[in-house]
């Protein structure tokens, strides 16, 4: 008997694996340093801390029940006031969501906001997770670029007075992933001035934003405008298996993400929201833990730029990584860093290639480099090693 073979979503067939993700597999090779990976350093996770939370809450079995969809309310109450104070005015209940992971609410957010076709505009180089979710939604993406004060808030305004009109804007507003700059505040105040007067959504992802290592980041573009959705997450600053990230909306957009989540997973794990709520409210601890993760981290992007800069002089131009994890270096003589990549990891060094994070095969001559999770001599033989793969 003849079998015919069920079919698959059509909106699959535009959909491919992150090339970051499939990367890491190659880079967890025992001989190969990674600068590939966008993760933090699994030393500086406080371990010993999380199980003390996690003891706390596993006192009471109440607490190994289902939770809100929105998220256990407790955890709400510490995110709105810590939410209070960086938005500087205040934040209700009602406009605090949890989400697996601040990714969860982007996804769910796509749902919410795009209908097929809509457009999106986000930033060139983009942040990989948003691609993959906005082609998903079977949105028509356009880019504006980048530059040193972050996204060309120019640009979209030339394209808003071409006519066109996005259903939302995404931007990393604090050291972009993977571009690793921050949006000025002039241009923070543009953004949301714009959104107001064309009416549309902008979705400010920001992870990042407590990991600076000189000066703190600037007020949020939700800070100007009710028309902008924040997203920040614990997974960078405690620890990515907590899956703890929030939102902060109005409440119509949270109830139409709340019908979404009750679908698709009803709702979040109430033990790990316990245990992120425990160490998000500890203010003293909390403040002297990140306190050490940005001297950790500040000293060893500070390596790497310096160590870029003295072996490829004026061959490269790299950010100064002034917060989050990432420098990126465009380099000025040609190099093309993906016919590079294979001779790269032969030699034991692995990084993500620019046009990963192109939405049409751009940045052929760029690399984005982590280093959160190598110490200054692994980081400096890292660089040795791309030089002879280079030299080769």
């Amino acid at each position: 008997m003849s079998s015919i073979t069920p079919p698959l979503a059509r909106r699959l067939g535009g959909l491919q694996s992150s090339a970051i993700r499939d990367l890491l597999k190659v880079a967890a090779r025992d001989d190969v340093v990674s600068l590939a990976g966008g993760l933090p350093d699994e030393q500086l996770m406080p371990r010993d801390r999380i199980a003390q939370a996690a003891e706390s809450a596993l006192a009471d079995r109440a607490r190994l029940q289902y939770t809100e969809s929105a998220g256990w309310g407790p955890l709400r109450e510490v995110l709105a006031a810590r939410e209070t104070v960086r938005l500087g005015r205040p934040v209700p209940l009602e406009e605090v969501f949890v989400t697996h992971g601040s990714q969860q609410a982007l996804s769910l957010l796509a749902e919410v906001l795009l209908d097929p076709g809509a457009l999106v505009v986000v930033e060139d180089p983009a942040y990989v997770g948003a691609l993959q979710v906005f082609r998903a939604a079977g949105s028509r993406i356009v880019t504006v670029p980048l530059d040193a004060e972050g996204m060309r808030v120019d640009t979209l305004a030339d394209l808003l007075g071409r006519g066109e009109r996005p259903a939302l804007v995404h931007t990393v507003s604090n050291f972009h992933n993977p571009r690793g700059v921050t949006m000025s505040p002039g241009r923070r105040r543009e953004l949301a001035e714009l959104a107001e007067r064309y009416g549309f959504w902008v979705i400010e992802d920001d992870p990042y934003g407590e990991l600076w290592f000189d000066n703190p980041s600037p007020e949020p573009v939700a800070a100007y405008s009710s028309h902008v959705i924040r997203l920040s997450s614990a997974s960078k600053t405690l620890a990515p298996t907590l899956r703890v990230g929030w939102m902060t909306a109005p409440d119509a957009v949270c109830r139409g993400v709340e019908l979404l989540k009750q679908g698709a997973d009803l709702c979040g794990s109430a033990l790990t929201q316990q245990i992120a709520a425990e160490l998000l409210a500890d203010a003293e601890w909390l403040e002297a833990h990140v306190r050490e993760v940005r001297r950790v981290y500040g000293a060893r992007a500070r390596v790497l730029v310096d160590e870029l800069r003295m072996r490829f002089g004026d061959r490269l131009v790299s950010t100064d990584a002034a917060g989050g994890m990432f420098v990126w270096v465009d380099f000025t003589d040609g190099t093309d860093t993906v016919d590079l990549l294979p001779r790269a990891v032969d030699l034991g060094v692995a990084y993500v290639p620019g046009e990963a994070f192109a939405v049409s095969g751009a940045h052929r001559n760029s690399m984005r480099l982590c280093f959160t999770t190598s110490e200054a001599a692994t980081l400096r033989e890292a660089v040795a090693r791309l030089a002879r793969a280079i030299g080769e």
